[in-house]
């Protein structure tokens, strides 16, 4: 298969010659990589139940890993689903469009390859203006996991997705390098309150306090099919063996120079500051701030592919706040922790 690449115009948004194509491959049920404001996504018809399984297929993932069904406006997620809650209305308000994704019960409007046969459904309104130009042409869900081989660390670029799955996908939209970086927040919003399955930018603080309640502290079992992708199976992992050392700095560079001593060609990524206080060089600069971290982390990730290093190691961070959401990807992607 030949995979076309379109850019954006100097406005941000697709031409209507652009929109028009894909638009006309998601209803003829293809597959289309277009970017949002936390990763780029792998889209198709939600209610098309073959073209879920050409996402399943390009992307290696497994059918019980359900996916996210993305809309471009509140009115439609209400066609999908069987209810909103008052709650989640409050938070649809203001958070959306955003970096958040409801579980709620769907109407069986969606097919059960988006679901993974359950009674609900993962559904959010992204924040970028390629993606909710393409959603409100559609006017139809487009589920969209993230647009990369299942397991890898998740794209943040075109190219990014063009290294994984050109000659897999028909389109890719090059929206530039996406801004969040980490996939959303996940809520399970089936009960009274929302409980938090995935941590994002959207952090379990703000969302009480926009609700003015303190979140429960439930933690879903790995055993049960998931409510929530990014949950059964190993995640976000370069081709290399990354290392997570949650330890001091002390320990951090102890282990650094152990592997090194050991004849390992060790790759690093590290926070501008521990760079300066180690006297060492990360490969590929990360920043210092949590949110210059989170959007580089992918990238940060990926710059080791085709490299000959032996190891990675990478530093822990204050888990509060967006550091929760980056312990929780590293932690998943980590071949080791320290």
């Amino acid at each position: 298969m030949k995979t076309k690449q379109l850019n954006i115009t100097h406005e941000g948004l697709l031409s209507n010659n652009d929109l028009n194509l894909a638009s006309s491959l998601l209803k003829a049920g293809e597959l289309v990589a277009f970017p949002t404001e936390t990763v780029y996504g792998l889209g198709a018809d939600a209610t098309n139940g073959d073209a879920i399984r050409k996402i399943y297929h390009a992307k290696g993932r497994p059918s019980d890993n359900p996916l996210i069904a993305h809309v471009g406006k509140y009115e439609q997620l209400k066609e999908i689903v069987e209810f909103v809650p008052a709650y989640v209305k409050k938070l649809i308000h203001q958070f959306s469009p955003g970096p958040i994704t409801y579980i709620l019960k769907h109407n069986g409007v969606c097919s059960n390859e988006v679901t993974a046969g359950l009674d609900t459904i993962a559904v959010r309104i992204p924040n970028h203006p390629v993606a909710l130009q393409l959603l409100q042409a559609c006017q139809f869900p487009v589920a969209a996991p993230s647009a990369n081989l299942s397991g890898k660390p998740s794209p943040t670029s075109a190219q990014h997705v063009s290294n994984d799955l050109t000659g897999k996908i028909p389109l890719i939209i090059n929206g530039g390098k996406t801004g969040v970086g980490l996939e959303s927040t996940v809520l399970d919003c089936t009960g009274d309150v929302p409980i938090v399955l995935r941590y994002g930018s959207i952090t379990s603080e703000m969302i009480e306090k926009a609700l003015n309640i303190t979140l429960p502290s439930t933690k879903p079992k790995t055993d049960q099919s998931p409510k929530s992708p990014g949950l059964k199976y190993k995640h976000y992992a370069p081709s290399i063996p990354l290392l997570l050392v949650k330890g001091s700095l002390k320990d951090l560079e102890n282990t650094i120079f152990s592997y090194k001593e050991a004849g390992q060609k060790v790759g690093l990524l590290l926070k501008d500051s521990t760079t300066d206080q180690l006297g060492l060089k990360s490969n590929y600069k990360l920043g210092e701030t949590i949110d210059e971290i989170a959007g580089n982390l992918y990238q940060g990730l990926r710059s080791f592919e085709q490299t000959d290093y032996d190891v990675i190691i990478i530093e822990s961070f204050k888990e509060e706040g967006l550091g929760i959401a980056v312990m929780d990807r590293l932690t998943r992607a980590a071949s080791k922790i320290i």
